[in-house]
């Protein structure tokens, strides 16, 4: 195609978005760009799996990187417009906004980015990317736990042609700039990636001029575009390009400014965040206002919502717009549709209004073409009124009523009563009537503001040591002597803080040598985070340090004394496949293995073997195997078969560390009091009140005895809590008081975790409780999406630094996490259950593999799309749905044809396998998995009766004191907000509060009950 001047909005939504009309189809697209002369429009949402089928099924290629509408679909088109505006050709470009909510810099960041590729494959291939990050089906503009930086990187991936274009940069909430949760440079946003950032969208609110104040934007193309939530807002703002109309003409003109001809704005004051204010309160304010106030509202005292005016002003450096050389020209224009609403007295979206531009763009053509090209002289035979408003426009002559906090701002041609005195109407025979335009808000009496003074922190004492910064309880713990010792650690105490610079003190101070101590600790993350800080404490003595598992010590003793075992010096180690083969081919009992296995498996650690027990470990052994239970049980046996041998690594462990004590069995007791001896170097650091894992045959009774077991043992309470916050340590404590193990437990909380009270919540059902913690996440992250702004149901500005990873939902059994899987999917918040999951059990898959077995033939892929199409058609949740089609896909693409291998990998992948590391996510985990984790909000759902405590069918005993440590542990992950949440009905049954919570009564509010949740439907409305 030759080179043309036309019209490109490249950035629009689908009916697939949250809050966008449901005409926002590809027929009604075209249909209003023909109407506004738009030749160059974004296909939007491309990422959405039934878009991104719409769109394959309904555009054909075109020019080259770009689409056109069917020809069947496009003649319907035509035909409905009249021939002043059918003739105009409409292209369409693959693009979609991505927005992202993460921390860097200790700040929540909220950045909305346009995405842009020439062909479905690079669309693909970016979507396949992004599905395993976040959830791509609940909404056409998804919202994902990503830097933009590593999206950026994700965009480059996808093809050497895809690019990025950072969104209405300057929005105080959800841009690369805002005030609110942005950055002061492109370039500290997309870091090492910046150089291929090569323009910016200005948005509404800001137009070229603000931003040639900046210097540093001088480097970028300057793009806009109307941002449509329904098809006649196309072409608002736009930009202009004189170039080939494909896609690698326009992006050569985003990158060197050749063929870029300028842009389409509205007047900045009309944007909804032109000036600074604060909605509830009316108040509107200009920069140099909202700078006596301290940026606070003079009339509640909150943050003002500070607009683009004021962040243009603070980041500028030129006093006043310098245009840089070869930038294009712009031009602002009001909509037809509001001029003529000025003019006839009626809204914008009124019948009357939409027949007048009817006739006139019968007559003159596009209505970018009437406010821009047809004369005014022209005009005014129709109407004296409209030809006099476009002269006005083309001059710049208009009353500017600006926008704040959400509010759109009001732009009008003529003064109040120019109207009414006006009798000559011309084509319009109505008559003119003067409508009541919106009055500005009324600014309120200034109140001085009030700034508070925080004392300055005391620093701690500097002596030199290792020790500096350990409060006065670590330090004892860390220095103490030789000798056993307990340290009772309460959750948030600095428990491996201290350990580690015990150790490291002991080497680097007191003349310990790293090869004689041993550190020990339960799981493998534990293990590593404790060996990187032992690395940076004593960096020259870590690498002769040994830290371990005590299935990682058995190992390496078993390796040395193998032959003692009675197995070679490569012997296997049994994976649980090969273990349930062994129990089935004992007993001859397929179905019920696992169980056996798990019941042969708690009798070995606890010292109850059987027969069953000496069959299963014959077996192994004559397949030169041991298994998990054999690693500390078999080493535990030479040693105590042979006291040379045990002395032999006395002498070489003289110095023994044991985190999480508490968590001992009966086996790893025994290897231990092996290993040290009565009046031995070994030091025991845990919590009773901690102990939740009885059901894997810990026994808190050790460390309770454990002063029995090393007479004269030292002891040290840590109980100062650098993690919650007062109110949260408050409900621990009383929750934990019953049956605590800690004779006056106490925990003095220090440092800054805010004021929040624990909020307790009574909800109808689970779905009324996954609704209550979706909303909640929503309004702490201060909205994750402008829905959330605009409809009312976030009012507070998220500035307390939170993103997805900050946010954790506890639950005591593993089927309470759906309902929450269902609402956040809902909401677009990414997630993770942090666990080994099946793909299987996410939301939406069961029925697809259900209806699989009916759609006949095709490829895997082929059949999973039809399977969610029909699913949909029956009324399943849509947005349920997609999402479990586009976890489904990249799986189901690589079997091809082969269901059964579909099938079969179906059920052995686990979720986790599909995930991206560089995304954020809500964590969903139980309360047992939750241990030594923590938050800075904690949601424990289901706080009833039967689930907290737990009661198993037919039992009515009282005895749960584990159960209440649980809870305890599950309030002490919480930093900063706790909710404790509890249902009147759950699974369609009654259930009681939980009786732990009638002893948690101090530093808690009562939050309103959430009444029953309905279904919702599965088009969102238009608002």
């Amino acid at each position: 195609m030759p080179r043309v001047r036309f019209i490109a909005d490249l950035h629009i939504h689908s009916k697939y978005s949250r809050a966008c009309s449901k005409d926002c189809d590809l027929e009604h697209l075209t249909w209003w760009a023909r109407r506004k002369g738009v030749s160059l429009v974004g296909t939007g949402d491309f990422t959405h799996p039934a878009w991104f089928e719409h769109l394959r099924e309904n555009l054909v290629p075109a020019d080259p990187g770009l689409f056109r509408l069917r020809d069947d679909l496009d003649a319907d088109s035509r035909r409905r417009l009249p021939p002043a505006c059918a003739p105009t050709d409409v292209r369409f470009m693959l693009s979609v906004e991505i927005s992202t909510i993460y921390k860097r810099g200790e700040r929540t960041r909220k950045v909305h980015h346009l995405i842009y590729v020439p062909d479905f494959e690079a669309a693909e291939k970016f979507n396949t990317a992004l599905g395993r990050i976040g959830n791509l089906g609940s909404d056409g503009r998804p919202i994902l736990g990503l830097d933009s930086r590593d999206l950026l990187e994700i965009t480059l991936e996808a093809g050497a042609e895809s690019y990025l274009v950072p969104a209405h940069v300057w929005t105080p909430w959800f841009a690369v700039l805002g005030s609110k949760s942005g950055f002061d440079a492109i370039e500290d946003c997309y870091a090492d990636l910046a150089d291929h950032v090569f323009a910016l969208e200005t948005g509404l609110s800001s137009d070229p001029e603000m931003n040639w104040r900046i210097s540093g934007l001088d480097k970028y193309r300057l793009v806009s575009n109307s941002d449509a939530h329904s098809p006649p807002m196309l072409g608002r703002e736009a930009t202009l390009f004189d170039t080939d109309l494909d896609y690698y003409a326009v992006k050569r003109a985003l990158e060197t400014g050749n063929g870029h001809a300028g842009s389409i704005e509205f007047f900045p004051e009309e944007g909804k965040y032109h000036v600074d204010g604060h909605r509830k309160c009316g108040v509107r304010m200009e920069p140099a206002e909202t700078r006596e106030h301290g940026g606070r509202c003079p009339e509640c005292g909150k943050p003002l919502t500070v607009g683009v005016l004021s962040r243009v002003e603070d980041l500028a450096d030129r006093a006043e717009a310098v245009r840089p050389a070869g930038a294009p020209e712009f031009r602002s224009l009001v909509p037809l549709p509001e001029i003529m609403s000025e003019i006839l007295g009626v809204g914008p979206k009124s019948k009357k209004v939409l027949g007048e531009i009817d006739k006139l763009t019968a007559a003159f053509g596009p209505e970018l073409s009437i406010l821009q090209d047809v004369p005014p002289e022209d005009l005014e035979t129709r109407s004296p009124l409209l030809g006099e408003a476009v002269r006005r426009l083309r001059r710049g002559e208009v009353i500017r009523d600006p926008g704040y906090d959400g509010e759109y701002g009001v732009i009008r041609l003529f003064e109040p009563g120019e109207l009414s005195r006006n009798a000559t109407i011309g084509l319009f025979d109505d008559g003119l009537f003067a409508s009541e335009k919106p009055v500005a808000p009324q600014r309120k009496p200034a109140a001085p503001a009030v700034v508070e003074e925080k004392p300055e922190p005391v620093p701690a004492p500097v002596t030199g040591s290792l020790l500096d910064g350990l409060d006065e309880d670590q330090r004892a713990a860390a220095a103490s002597d030789c000798g056993p010792l307990l340290i009772i650690a309460g959750p948030g105490t600095g428990k491996t803080r201290t350990l580690t610079h015990r150790i490291a003190h002991l080497v680097t101070e007191r003349g310990v040598a790293p090869e004689h101590c041993l550190a020990i600790t339960f799981t493998r993350r534990a293990a590593e985070e404790m060996a990187e800080r032992l690395a940076s404490l004593a960096p020259e003595q870590a690498e002769k340090l040994t830290v371990a598992t005590f299935h990682s010590l058995g190992v390496r003793i078993l390796r040395q004394q193998h032959d003692r075992a009675g197995l070679s010096a490569d012997f296997g180690i049994a994976d649980q496949p090969r273990q349930l083969a062994m129990i089935a081919e004992i007993t001859g009992d397929v179905p019920g293995a696992r169980r056996r296995l798990r019941e042969l498996s708690r009798a070995r650690r606890t010292g109850a073997a059987d027969e069953l027990a000496e069959r299963y470990t014959k077996a192994l052994r004559q397949q030169d195997l041991v298994d998990f239970d054999d690693l500390v049980a078999v080493p535990a046996a030479l040693l105590a078969e042979d006291e040379a041998l045990a002395a032999g690594y006395r002498d070489r462990y003289r110095w023994i560390s044991v985190d999480e004590y508490q968590d001992v069995d009966e086996q790893q007791y025994r290897l231990l009091r092996l290993l040290a001896p009565p009046d031995g170097n070994l030091t025991a650091i845990g919590d009773p009140d901690q102990a939740i894992y009885s059901f894997r045959g810990a026994d808190v009774g050790f460390f309770l005895r454990f002063q029995e077991d090393f007479a004269g043992a030292r002891t040290v309470r840590l109980d100062r809590n650098y993690r919650s916050s007062a109110h949260i340590l408050r409900a621990a404590t009383q929750a934990i008081a019953p049956s605590t193990l800690v004779p006056d437990r106490e925990l003095r909380p220090l440092g800054d975790h805010g004021d929040a009270l624990v909020g307790l919540c009574a909800v109808a059902d689970e779905r009324g409780e996954a609704s209550f913690v979706a909303r909640t996440i929503d309004q702490l992250l201060g909205g994750s999406s402008f829905h959330s702004l605009d409809s009312g149901r976030v009012s507070t500005d998220g500035t307390q630094g939170l993103d997805f990873n900050d946010f954790a939902v506890l639950y005591r059994t593993d089927r309470q996490a759906r309902a929450v899987m269902e609402a956040l999917t809902q909401a677009g918040v990414p997630f993770q259950k942090r666990s080994h999951d099946r793909l299987s059990e996410r939301p939406g898959v069961e029925p697809i593999l259900a209806e699989l077995a009916f759609e006949g033939s095709g490829t895997a892929l082929e059949r999973v799309r039809r399977a969610g199409d029909v699913l949909i058609e029956r009324g399943a949740e849509a947005a349920e749905i997609h999402s479990a089609v586009e976890l489904l896909k990249p799986l189901a693409a690589e079997c091809g044809d082969d269901l059964a291998r579909f099938r079969t990998e179906l059920a052995l992948g686990v979720e986790v396998d599909t995930w991206d590391p560089r995304a954020d996510r809500v964590s969903l985990l139980t309360l047992h998995a939750a241990k030594g984790l923590e938050f800075p909000v904690v949601f424990v759902i289901g706080c009833e009766d039967g689930l907290l405590p737990l009661r198993w069918p037919g039992e009515d005993g009282d005895d749960f004191a584990e159960e209440r440590r649980l809870l305890f542990v599950g309030i002490t992950r919480a930093r900063r907000h706790l909710y404790l949440s509890h249902a009147a009905e759950r699974s369609g049954r009654a259930v009681r509060r939980s009786p732990f919570l009638a002893d948690v009564t101090e530093g808690v509010e009562q939050l309103e009950t959430v009444s029953r949740v309905r279904p919702r439907e599965t088009q969102l409305r238009l608002l």
